[in-house]
């Protein structure tokens, strides 16, 4: 390969001074070859991802989630190489190039913190895998499918179909559910409250009943239903099954309640809604009777 002074010697334009980087001046040749060995890079990144891909598919590995962090990874540290021989093929000296961009990098740290904190939370996300494509997540009270990983944010879709945008930071500092990390098991709870004067051994039974036939839960884990507490118009319990696919949640939580509402209806049992019971005074109803009577 030409170095840049090679190339310069032959095509007088590339020896245009751009400015100088210490005692390195920066030509237009310097940049042509620092664009050329980065697209090169780039270029060597696609194929060897793509090799990635086909090889992991090759060994029957169709977790998106681990294909995906080994190949971003991949293409970062390929850039990263990239960008390294580009500065050496331009005769660029790095201690010089470190040495003038130090006070510039340190002031523009400060003006960054957020950005660098994003890009070190992704090179973490990315390393431990604690959270890939594809998984289903809690975040801040909404439930999250990951659907791509960046170095500085993650992109997932909710259940409304909308994406966001997720500084990688969140994820990091925060306190995240990942309800696919080990397995797609999830818990689905329901609270449903009774009148106080149904028969609570019934109750029971008709709730528990009712989990169990549930057609879609999981018949690893057996459905559980727990008097959770005697409420001001209601005794309330919890019923809660487990489902494979935490996806499904939501369709799965208004299943099993639409099942519970009509088993207690056909076994006679009254869900309980607010109510307030009003007690008065004698002389007051005295005073309400005669005003009644004078009206």
């Amino acid at each position: 390969m030409k170095t840049a002074e090679q190339l310069q010697e032959e095509i007088p334009f590339l020896d245009v001074s751009l400015f100088d980087l210490g005692e390195t001046p920066i030509t237009v040749g310097t940049v042509v070859i620092m664009v050329a060995v980065l697209l090169a890079a780039l270029l060597v990144s696609w194929l060897v991802t793509r090799t990635i891909r086909k090889a992991f598919k090759f060994r029957g590995v169709e977790d998106e989630g681990t294909v995906g962090v080994v190949t971003r990874l991949t293409h970062y540290l390929i850039l990263g190489a990239g960008l390294f021989v580009a500065l050496r093929v331009a005769g660029i000296d790095l201690s010089a190039l470190f040495a003038a961009g130090a006070i510039f990098a340190v002031a523009l740290g400060f003006a960054m913190q957020n950005i660098t904190a994003n890009f070190v939370s992704g090179v973490i996300l990315l390393s431990e895998r604690a959270i890939k494509p594809g998984d289903v997540l809690n975040v801040e009270g909404k439930l999250v499918r990951v659907r791509d990983m960046g170095i500085r944010a993650t992109i997932v879709r909710t259940l409304d179909d909308e994406d966001l945008i997720i500084p990688n930071s969140v994820l990091v500092q925060s306190t995240v559910t990942n309800h696919t990390f080990r397995d797609n098991m999830m818990r689905l709870r329901v609270p449903v409250g009774v009148i106080y004067g149904s028969d609570m051994r019934l109750v029971q039974q008709v709730l528990h009943d009712t989990a169990e036939k549930i057609p879609w839960r999981s018949t690893e884990k057996k459905p559980v239903v727990l008097l959770v507490d005697f409420g001001n118009s209601s005794v309330d319990f919890e019923v809660s099954v487990w489902i494979e696919d935490p996806w499904k949640s939501r369709w799965g939580r208004s299943d099993l309640r639409q099942a519970i509402w009509w088993a207690l209806k056909d076994a006679g049992i009254t869900i309980a809604f607010p109510q307030l019971d009003l007690h008065l005074d004698e002389p007051v109803v005295e005073s309400l009777q005669r005003l009644r009577a004078t009206a």
